[in-house]
């Protein structure tokens, strides 16, 4: 049997039909302002509000006082407490940009991807991560080498990735076919401002709803609604394609 991981986030389990498959990692696509760290800070906090679950935080492009102030802003008012005390383990931009490449970051985490206390892990953001490399077969190496790491040691991991179109399937990487599953987060200009969507694409080993469903982001964090199809909702005006 398939174990899972839950976000706690509401609406998303119930379209991954439970979570996310465990020692798993998800890419997190969308483009800029679709929500995609606060879904990864809210993974992380629900993962120890929730499940007594401890979790890593990577950040290549944030210190980590923004990522407190970011936190306590959509409501994870317990984030400096879960820092404080060890549950939440945050490695910052000023810590993981330090050096100059890639392995000498990695044996920095070492000892805590080891850690079997932690269980989850986030990687915000791989285009930041991607600046260690000079080509892709360099960055495909070293990606492959940091999830199996991961894996090897337990954590299901959600890294995002920045993507500059509407929609996904206009701009697909790399990174979607080395990752096991790919959540997207969508946005669209409407005349009162934005409409979002959620659209899990991929997710091995686990049966998924494939349909693109509407999300709200507020106090608290991202909410999936499972009400209609987000095609199915959104006039020829509002849709550019």
């Amino acid at each position: 049997m398939i174990e899972l991981t839950k976000t706690g986030i509401d609406g998303l389990d119930d379209i991954l039909n439970g979570g996310i498959v465990k020692n798993s990692t998800t890419l997190i696509s969308g483009n800029p302002g679709a929500g995609k760290s606060i879904l990864c800070l809210q993974y992380i906090y629900n993962g120890v509000e929730m499940f007594d679950e401890s979790g890593i935080y990577l950040s290549f492009e944030e210190n980590e006082s923004d990522l407190r102030q970011a936190a306590e802003s959509i409501g994870f008012d317990k984030w400096p407490e879960y820092v404080d005390n060890g549950d939440i383990k945050v490695y910052d931009k000023q810590v993981l940009l330090r050096e100059n490449d890639f392995s000498s970051s990695l044996d920095l985490l070492l000892d805590d991807l080891e850690d079997e206390s932690y269980d989850r892990l986030v990687l915000d953001s791989l285009a930041m991560f991607n600046l260690f490399f000079e080509d892709e077969t360099e960055k495909r190496t070293y990606l492959l080498k940091f999830t199996d790491i991961l894996r090897s040691n337990g954590l299901t991991t959600l890294m995002t990735n920045e993507q500059g179109a509407v929609f996904p399937d206009t701009e697909i990487g790399l990174e979607n076919y080395l990752t096991d599953g790919n959540i997207y987060l969508i946005q669209t200009p409407t005349d009162s401002g934005v409409s979002r969507y959620v659209w899990v694409a991929k997710m091995r080993k686990q049966n998924i709803e494939t349909d693109i469903y509407p999300m709200e982001i507020d106090w608290g964090g991202i909410q999936v609604h499972q009400n209609a199809s987000a095609f199915s909702m959104m006039s020829e005006e509002e849709s550019p394609i």
